[in-house]
């Protein structure tokens, strides 16, 4: 006897009737159709009327309550077209050029009591995928703010800059650092304003998320060493353990930068930002308020520096 669960068609229906009607016995039907009694017996009572279990059995009214129940099961869609929380999500992807993430937030502040109007990040990617090729998922991919080169495409510039010894490549990097399971490990870099006069050096925590920026006199390697030092100073020695760098010529100092915190100092590949995950979403996030060719730091003001949970 087969053993795994299947549904009744049409014409085992015809069967249990024929059979049924005949006086033959559940077991019996089970063995000729290769299936449980226990399923032709709920079989039987489903062909029924509501209320009259004497009524015979009847095929098409319980073929008629199977497609009927069919179309009930399943699992509605949050974001079906036409829906506030749909039209809500697809005007900030669009319009907005918020992040799935901002967006979760956004719901959650506006309606912390109402389940109805929240979604999860993973279901906002997932509507976008689901998309039919066209305008519309074009547009919906443009929303994201980090976006992946195509497949099969070899990046042809050079990538010249770097400054990372073979000894620091992040390939050397201990492997502790990629379960995010004791804080103290960071991501950093810098965002740069227009034409590299001014610059804001950013360090996220791989396990809190928690976000440090550094205001700074300008792009160069002195620049970056000091703003990083002088932020980075204030946070207990247990929480300065390893960072990541991105391998720009405004790293240059690092050595100077290890023996001042006393930190390990790692660097990633060249055009390999995915390697500095949080970081880059981070700065991403961040550069929504500071339109390109905008200067937002003079760099004769005073540099001051800001903590904030990422």
């Amino acid at each position: 006897m087969d053993k795994r669960y299947k549904h009744l068609n049409g014409e085992e229906r015809g069967v249990i009737f024929a059979e049924h009607r005949r006086g033959a016995s559940l077991g019996a039907i089970g063995a000729l159709l290769k299936c449980r009694a226990s399923t032709i017996g709920r079989e039987l009572r489903r062909g029924r009327p509501e209320g009259e279990p004497a009524q015979p059995y009847c095929a098409q009214r319980c073929g008629d309550r199977y497609r009927a129940g069919r179309k009930r099961c399943g699992r509605r869609l949050k974001l079906a077209p036409g829906g506030w929380l749909h039209d809500f999500v697809w005007g900030k992807l669009t319009h907005k050029r918020w992040s799935p993430e901002q967006i979760v937030c956004k719901l959650r502040a506006m309606h912390p009591d109402d389940p109805a109007r929240l979604v999860s990040h993973e279901t906002i990617c997932a509507a976008i995928c689901a998309q039919p090729k066209g305008g519309l998922k074009a547009e919906m991919i443009t929303a994201f703010q980090q976006h992946k080169p195509a497949r099969g495409q070899r990046r042809t510039t050079l990538a010249g800059g770097s400054i990372a010894p073979e000894s620091l490549r992040i390939i050397h990097r201990p492997e502790e650092i990629e379960g995010r399971l004791v804080p103290g490990h960071w991501e950093g870099d810098l965002i740069k304003g227009a034409f590299n006069r001014s610059a804001v050096g950013t360090v996220v925590e791989r396990k809190t998320r928690l976000l440090i920026l550094s205001k700074m006199r300008g792009c160069t390697a002195d620049a970056a060493s000091e703003g990083f030092t002088r932020q980075m100073k204030r946070l207990p020695a247990v929480l300065r353990r390893r960072v990541t760098y991105d391998c720009g010529r405004e790293m240059a100092c690092h050595p100077e930068l290890a023996r001042r915190l006393k930190i390990d100092i790692w660097f990633c590949d060249p055009h390999a930002h995915r390697q500095r995950g949080s970081n880059e979403n981070t700065n991403g996030q961040l550069a929504q308020g500071l339109p390109q060719g905008h200067r937002p730091w003079a760099p004769s003001a005073r540099p001051n520096s800001t903590t904030s949970p990422a």
